[in-house]
């Protein structure tokens, strides 16, 4: 009788929630992002739905979010060399997300043992970031994100991506940059006449933060979701297990004619924090560099690049010492992930459908754990696959629907039966499962979202999977979200 009031209950707070939102929704109809600020373009210009973006807000992307369309602050030398241009209104934005979890069944205490969790979780704030987006000079541009956490409750720096880029030739000039050269020229200069390639420097903080597309980790599907409700255990290391802001890298990129993507990065191991440099007390540490890559084919049709389809692939090998009480040193953990992906969009004023497709297998050489009893194979593998369709009305109904699946090989040790909730009784590290998501946007730039996440495997289970009488339905979740940016 408790459990159906509890869940009456959560029900009840989670209307209040939503009608809450909307509320405070209908008061902010004013506020606009720094994007928009700087290009004076709406929001609809750059994205179907936030943050999910369109060729347009692409272009904006790859081109360093250096389009502006605000007066300039500019200084230049007595030879007109230009030595500063900064928008006259800084690039500053807010976010803010509020959110409510609902499980399936609670999940256990994390301190009493036997006891239950509370069954519902209002965070508010589930995130709060800051951001400094857009311009900083002629060519140079920046996405800096600052973000509070409220279920970690600290602050942190989150997605981060600083870029340069130059046109080495455009169509419409007809000459590449090496146009001083003698005009019967050298190979490269004759091919870079009459093609728009543009050439980017790009450092970051996360693998795939930069990809321009919504096919990977950084930014892909779902693009929100609980901070609180399990999880599997296993996942590829350019999925959600992903290398994220414990890295920092730095690469080049190609843009060719609008259509060919080529990039080259390569990442190393940062301390977000601490008084110390890195040892035995941090864990899954990146070893020397990681090389990351970028192959993606893009063709836009129609009227305004009504439609879009694109077929890329990408991958990243990475040495990982396990640390966490083990010394970073000796042999280390190889993963090598090669991934392929697809995007289409078809977008018009009135109709917004995106189609999204991602494929990652990753082959992992467990040297230095197995060498630490932390893995029962030398080798392992583990594959991920997602796909989503998504539609959007007049950017203001709309929703998505999609399935996920991680399978691999069984290891008693890396996926153990450790009498918690993410725990294995078959050593497997398979799971799969569900997303359904109704979106509400009053606003462009506010979102309101009702998703649900079932599994229908979880942690390589379905019934018992964890050997402590939860079922993979016990971690179905019940998610809702008020997304503010201004």
């Amino acid at each position: 009788m408790s459990g159906s009031c509890n869940v009456k209950l959560s029900y009840r707070w989670l209307a209040l929630l939503l009608g809450v939102a909307t509320l405070f929704a209908a008061g902010r109809a004013e506020a606009v992002p720094s994007f928009a600020r700087q290009t004076g373009m709406a929001c609809s210009a750059c994205h179907t739905v936030i943050p999910e973006l369109t060729p347009e807000g692409r272009e904006f992307k790859l081109n360093g979010y250096t389009t502006d369309n605000l007066r300039q602050v500019s200084a230049e030398t007595m030879k007109g060399n230009s030595t500063m241009a900064l928008t006259a209104l800084a690039p500053i934005s807010m976010m803010l997300q509020v959110s409510f979890t609902h499980t399936g069944s609670p999940v256990p205490d994390s301190a009493q043992t036997g006891a239950l969790a509370k069954d519902g979780d209002l965070l508010f704030p589930q995130q709060a970031s800051f951001f400094y987006a857009g311009k900083i000079a002629d060519g140079l541009g920046a996405f800096i994100q600052l973000t509070y956490d409220g279920a970690a409750d600290h602050f942190g720096f989150d997605n981060t991506d600083i870029r340069y880029v130059h046109y080495l030739s455009t169509a419409e000039s007809g000459s590449g940059s090496s146009s001083g050269s003698s005009g019967s020229g050298n190979l490269l200069t004759r091919w870079l006449q009459g093609h728009d390639v543009l050439w980017g420097v790009t450092a970051n903080n996360n693998p795939t933060v930069q990809d321009p597309w919504n096919t990977t980790q950084a930014w892909g599907f779902p693009y929100s979701g609980s901070s609180v409700a399990p999880t599997p255990s296993a996942s590829t290391r350019l999925d959600t297990n992903g290398i994220g802001q414990t890295a920092a890298g730095a690469g080049m990129y190609l843009w060719i004619d609008h259509s060919i993507y080529l990039e080259l990065s390569g990442y190393t191991s940062a301390e977000t924090g601490g008084a110390h440099p890195s040892d035995s007390t941090d864990s899954q540490v990146l070893r020397g560099l990681s090389p990351y890559w970028r192959l993606a084919y893009e063709r836009r049709w129609g009227t305004d690049s009504q439609q879009s389809l694109m077929i890329g692939t990408y991958g990243m090998q990475a040495s990982v010492l396990p640390g966490n009480g083990q010394p970073l040193s000796g042999p280390s953990d190889r993963y090598t992930d090669v991934a392929g992906d697809v995007q289409y969009q078809y977008i018009t004023d009135n109709h917004q459908v995106t189609l999204l497709g991602t494929y990652i297998h990753e082959d992992q050489n467990l040297a230095a754990s197995f060498a630490d009893t932390l893995a029962a194979n030398r080798t392992d593998s583990l594959r991920t696959l997602k796909l989503t369709a998504e539609y959007s009305y007049r950017r203001t109904i709309g929703g998505a629907a999609g399935f996920f699946e991680t399978t691999g090989s069984n290891d008693t040790l890396l996926y153990p039966m450790n009498g918690t909730i993410a725990g294995s009784a078959t050593g497997s590290p398979d799971s799969r499962g569900y997303i359904a998501e109704l979106d509400y946007l009053p606003m462009l730039n506010v979102k309101l979202q009702l998703q649900y996440v079932g599994y229908t495997r979880f942690n390589g289970g379905v019934a018992d999977y964890a050997g402590i009488g939860r079922s993979a339905a016990g971690n179905n979740t019940l998610y809702a979200l008020a997304w503010f940016n201004f």
